[in-house]
């Protein structure tokens, strides 16, 4: 069975120097995310980002940890992002990495969407968690 939540978040992203074995035109910055909601959690990761000379194009990976609460378990899980700009048509893929999930978000599966709207950042998730053993 899949669950359904949504919810806004804070995000910053801190651009990061090269390390001298990068490709200049390819950025990496440090994510840090606060989630709000029935995701109640922190996370940090890092993106890979290239833009192109065509406005609207371009585009990026990230891995992130998000630690916290989903619905009151807690736990943690490794998001990865995948997303394209064509033209400015995006193309965002954000999977829960298999076998990540910790403590009571062990089994986690799931998918997350980004939106922004008037400034603000909005995810939803769809997820699936194994029926929790009474303790």
């Amino acid at each position: 069975m899949t669950t359904h939540i949504s919810g806004s978040f804070d995000v910053k992203l801190s651009p990061q120097a090269a390390t001298g074995n990068e490709e200049p035109a390819i950025g990496r910055m440090l994510i840090d995310k606060i989630f709000h909601g029935d995701l109640d959690a922190v996370s940090r990761g890092q993106m890979l980002a290239h833009m192109t000379s065509v406005k609207g194009s371009a585009g990026y990976v990230a891995m992130e940890k998000v630690t916290g609460s989903l619905q009151g378990r807690k736990g943690s899980f490794v998001l990865q992002h995948s997303g394209t700009m064509n033209r400015g048509d995006a193309n965002l893929i954000l999977n829960v990495v298999p076998d990540s999930g910790t403590d009571e978000l062990e089994g986690l599966t799931g998918s997350m969407t980004i939106t922004i709207t008037d400034g603000e950042h909005l995810y939803g998730f769809d997820y699936g968690l194994p029926i929790q053993a009474d303790k």
